[in-house]
């Protein structure tokens, strides 16, 4: 089923950020998973195997927050603009490559859509500044 979440970046802190979301709103933390679970990670350090790859939280009108922590050891730099996305996810690939095609149009920044562990991802920042993040699940 398709539906849209507000995705979030932080540097590091993304449990002590929603745990304080979970105090805010209730709710059980869902999808959680660290980077040092992923099957084939990208040589990450100790350091960063605790970190947040991904987490969910259900909060008001039946809306989702889904964060996941930036590495700095990664060359990721949070700031304005890349903190936040409007995260769409699609029932196909080509519903997810229709909407990549439209919303990267003039972009300044994308991935491009790609096959995943989790599904076919990818993001774009439209030419107004909006990150837009796409997924198929698997």
């Amino acid at each position: 089923m398709a539906r849209v979440n507000t995705y979030l970046n932080f540097m590091g802190n993304t449990e002590e950020a929603f745990t304080l979301y979970q105090r805010a709103f209730g709710g059980e933390l869902r999808g959680l998973m660290r980077f040092g679970d992923m099957p084939e990670g990208p040589g990450i350090s100790e350091d960063d195997e605790d970190k947040i790859l991904h987490v969910e939280l259900d909060i008001v009108g039946g809306h989702t927050l889904m964060a996941t922590d930036m590495l700095a050891s990664m060359g990721h730099d949070l700031r304005i603009g890349n903190n936040v996305s409007i995260s769409l996810v699609v029932d196909s690939r080509e519903e997810a490559d229709e909407l990549y095609a439209i919303l990267s149009e003039g972009s300044s920044d994308g991935t491009g859509l790609s096959e995943m562990f989790w599904g076919y991802w990818g993001t774009c920042l439209d030419r107004f500044g909006i990150r837009w993040m796409f997924t198929v699940p698997q």
